[in-house]
């Protein structure tokens, strides 16, 4: 595997080893996922409508997926027509459009959510909970760290 690899040669510095965790660990939920027919980007952006208790605008959802907003309008399209996501309009701001799941868009991040979280619960019998413990503090610390820069 490519962990094993990078371990042997230690060559893959600290940044590329946490890009490379989370970009392998969403490409293990998304095989779960195949069968709800849905692209990693598309049930990503799902979730991340459904879990905030706030409706999102599209420049804050663009922010918390790490997108361009630009490049959500087709993925945010997509999801209107299959009857995931709504666009409503604000009472302050009759131009802006906050995105909210819609109860098909609820139904699908459970689904998500209950994969996630048992893959999640797999991947982390690999550690210890004092590690577990260890390796949030420390992700949130650099987390914290990042979002300043």
């Amino acid at each position: 595997s490519i962990a094993d690899r990078s371990m042997d040669n230690r060559q893959l510095n600290f940044s590329h080893l946490l890009y490379l965790t989370a970009h392998h660990w969403r490409l293990a939920v998304n095989r779960r996922l195949k069968d709800l027919g849905m692209s990693q980007a598309s049930w990503v952006a799902v979730s991340a409508i459904a879990r905030n208790a706030q409706p999102l605008s599209q420049s804050e959802l663009a922010q918390e997926l790490g997108v361009e907003s630009a490049t959500l309008v087709p993925l945010l399209n997509r999801l209107v027509d299959l009857g995931l996501v709504e666009r409503v309009k604000t009472e302050r701001d009759k131009r802006k459009r906050l995105l909210i799941a819609t109860a098909k868009g609820l139904e699908v991040y459970q689904q998500v959510k209950t994969v996630a979280d048992e893959l999640r619960e797999e991947i982390l019998t690999a550690i210890t909970p004092d590690e577990q413990q260890q390796t949030q503090r420390v992700l949130e610390k650099l987390l914290r760290e990042v979002e300043k820069k």
